[in-house]
C-alpha cells in the first residue's frame, strides 16, 4: 500500500480516537515530563497509555501510529515514519511497537537519523520492551504507568484533586480534610470493585467484561513474545493457574501438584510463571535476598486485585493483593515477612500486617485494616496506601 495512502488513514483514524478521550485525565500524567524529546511509556494494557499520547498529539505535531493495526504491518516502520516527517510532522507516537517487525532495529534508525524530531512510543510489558531495548534504554528515558490509585479515581469520579500522602508519615489536617469532604470508606469500595484502571470511564458496566478481555490478550497475544514455542495446552496451563489464584485460600502454588497435574516440567512451569509476572497478569511477592532464578517467591497475587471481586475470591487475598500491588506501583520494594507469625509484608523496612478492622497488630510495626475510617496510633485504614501516588 501507498506510504500517503497509509498516513492518510492513520489520520482518520487518529481524528476518531480524538472524539473519545476523556474529559479528565489521570493526575499520574502531570508527573511525565512532556518536554522529553524521546520517551517510552510501559504498563499493563488498560491503565491509560494510549491516552496519554493522543492526549498530546495535537501539542506535538504528531502523528499516532498503533503498530497492531494490520495496514501498519504492510510497511516497513522506519520508511512509515520517514514518510510522516517529510509530510510535516514534528513527532510520531508509536502505540504496541513490539507489534512492529524489527522494531528495536527500525527505533535505533529513527532516532539517529531523525535526532530533531520527537519519537514517542508505548508498550504493555517493559520486560518486553528489554528484549529489545538495551541500547535504547539511554536514547529513551522509560516511564512506568502504574495501575490506577485511589487518590486518582477520587479525582476522575469526583473531581477532588488530594495531596500524596505517606501512610506511615501522615498530616492529621489532610485526613480530617478528606473524610469531611467525601464518604471515602464508599469510595474507596467502589475503587476496589471497578477502580484499578481508567476503563471505567468508558462504561462501567462492561468493566469487569473489559479486564477479563485485557487478562485474555496479554496471555494470548504478549505472552507469546517472550515464550514463542508456547504450546496450546501451555495456555490451559496458565488459564487454569488464573483460576487457582483467583479462588484460592492462600496466595501460594504447589509446584509439584501442579508439575504432577498438568504433566509439566519443573523448568516450563517456572518459564511460564516468569512470562505470566513479566507481562502483568500475577505479581510475585518474594523473600528479601531471594536471589533465585527458578522461584514462585512466598506469595503470588493477580496482578489487578479487581479480578479477585470478579470471581468473588478470598477477602484476605483480594486486601494483600491491594497492599502489594499499592506500595509496588509507587515504586516500593515489598517483600514477604519470612515469620508470618509477626507480620505480612517488610516493606521500606517496615514490618506490615494486613487484615480486616478487628486484626490485631501482633509483632509488626503497623497494620493495615479495612472498613476503618481513620488512622489510630500503628493501625492505618487500607484506603490511606491508596493516596501513595
Amino acid at each position: 500500500m501507498n506510504k500517503d495512502l497509509i498516513i492518510e488513514k492513520l489520520e482518520i483514524f487518529q481524528e476518531k480516537l480524538l472524539y473519545i478521550l476523556p474529559e479528565k485525565f489521570r493526575p499520574f500524567f502531570d508527573t511525565i515530563n512532556k518536554d522529553t524529546k524521546n520517551l517510552m511509556l510501559v504498563g499493563s494494557r488498560g491503565t491509560g497509555k494510549t491516552t496519554f499520547l493522543l492526549k498530546n498529539l495535537k501539542e506535538k505535531n504528531a502523528l499516532y501510529i498503533s503498530a497492531d493495526n494490520p495496514i501498519v504491518s504492510t510497511i516497513p516502520l522506519f520508511d512509515l515514519v520517514e514518510a510522516a516527517f517529510l509530510k510535516g510532522y514534528e513527532s510520531v507516537f508509536i502505540d504496541e511497537v513490539h507489534f512492529a517487525n524489527d522494531w528495536s532495529i527500525h527505533l535505533k534508525g529513527i532516532y539517529d537519523v531523525f535526532p530533531d524530531k520527537n519519537i514517542w512510543v508505548s508498550d504493555s510489558s517493559s520486560i518486553i520492551l528489554q528484549k529489545g531495548v538495551s541500547d535504547l534504554s539511554r536514547r529513551f528515558p522509560i516511564i512506568e504507568i502504574p495501575l490506577l490509585s485511589l487518590r486518582e479515581f477520587i479525582y476522575l469520579v469526583d473531581g477532588k484533586l488530594y495531596p500524596i500522602i505517606d501512610p506511615f508519615d501522615y498530616d492529621p489536617k489532610i485526613i480530617k480534610k478528606i473524610i469531611s469532604e467525601i464518604n471515602v470508606l464508599s469510595l474507596y469500595r467502589d475503587y476496589i470493585d471497578h477502580g484499578f484502571r481508567p476503563i471505567f470511564l468508558e462504561d462501567l458496566h462492561m468493566y469487569d467484561n473489559k479486564l477479563l478481555k485485557i487478562v485474555e490478550k496479554s496471555i494470548q497475544s504478549d505472552i507469546l513474545f517472550l515464550l514463542p514455542q508456547l504450546r496450546e495446552n501451555y495456555l490451559r496451563i496458565i488459564n487454569a493457574i488464573i483460576g487457582y489464584l483467583a479462588l484460592a485460600k492462600i496466595p501460594r502454588l504447589i509446584i509439584n501438584s501442579l508439575c504432577k497435574e498438568f504433566s509439566i516440567g519443573k523448568e516450563k512451569l517456572y518459564q511460564l510463571l516468569n512470562a505470566l509476572e513479566a507481562i502483568k497478569v500475577i505479581r510475585i511477592i518474594r523473600h528479601e535476598k531471594d536471589y533465585k532464578l527458578n522461584s514462585v517467591g512466598s506469595k503470588i497475587f493477580l496482578y489487578d486485585p479487581g479480578i479477585y471481586k470478579i470471581f468473588n475470591g478470598d477477602s484476605g487475598n483480594l486486601r494483600e493483593a491491594y497492599v502489594a500491588a499499592l506500595f509496588s506501583e509507587a515504586g516500593m520494594k515489598v517483600y514477604s515477612s519470612k515469620k508470618e507469625e509477626y507480620g505480612d509484608f517488610v516493606i521500606d523496612e517496615k514490618l506490615i500486617e494486613v487484615g480486616g478492622k478487628n486484626k490485631k497488630i501482633k509483632k509488626a510495626d503497623f497494620v493495615l485494616k479495612d472498613d476503618i475510617e481513620i488512622p489510630v496510633k500503628n493501625s492505618i485504614p487500607l484506603w490511606l496506601i491508596g493516596f501513595l501516588y
